[in-house]
């Protein structure tokens, strides 16, 4: 039996995502964002929300453009950092011994050490109330070679991202595989017996 619990968005794992900028002094900069992900197929775009407190948000506002950066399990002291200091008065970069790398195309730097960096270019911003829903054309993406399959694509097996679970203030790793896309549910199909 389930049981009301109110208005709220259990939605498990969130992913652990760095979102980088310049800010409006040119610097570069950074929020933790767990509110993101894949929105479109052609052309591929991420949504992040930002909330409207972050500095990092005139950057992106300013500049149209920002890079998601996917950090590894072990890295999250660093990711958690960004969520933690404000740009307003800490090179985070810096502070956390990180590198920031220009993107090729969009202008907004990525994280050098971590395993998956997306170059994005903003494309649609909404107002939703706290925060600012930034939908992001993915123009180029960066991932280092020990992290990609035989198919040269980022293996989470190999990347290990770092998952954040909403309201409990945890972050996760990755479990084991369960099963192939597209694959378990033939069994309910009409004609698969």
């Amino acid at each position: 039996m389930k049981k009301d619990i109110g208005i709220s968005t259990p939605l498990y794992p969130a992913p652990a995502l760095v979102v980088a900028a310049y800010g409006t002094d040119g610097r570069p900069g950074g929020l933790m964002v767990a509110w993101g992900g894949v929105c479109n197929s052609e052309p591929p775009c991420i949504a992040v929300a930002v909330a409207k407190s972050r500095h990092t948000l005139e950057g992106i506002r300013s500049r149209k453009a920002f890079t998601v950066n996917i950090p590894s399990e072990d890295q999250a002291a660093e990711a958690d950092f960004f969520g933690l200091a404000s740009g307003r008065d800490t090179d985070k970069f810096s502070a956390a011994g990180l590198t920031p790398v220009q993107g090729e195309i969009a202008d907004a730097p990525m994280i050098g050490e971590f395993p998956v960096s997306m170059e994005c270019e903003v494309v649609q911003s909404l107002d939703l109330g706290s925060h600012f829903l930034f939908v992001g054309k993915v123009v180029k993406t960066w991932a280092r070679e020990e992290c990609l399959d035989e198919k040269g694509y980022p293996d989470p097996e190999k990347v290990r991202p770092l998952v954040f679970a909403p309201r409990t203030g945890k972050y996760f790793s990755l479990g084991g595989m369960v099963g192939k896309a597209y694959g378990e549910g033939k069994k309910y199909l009409k004609g698969n017996d």
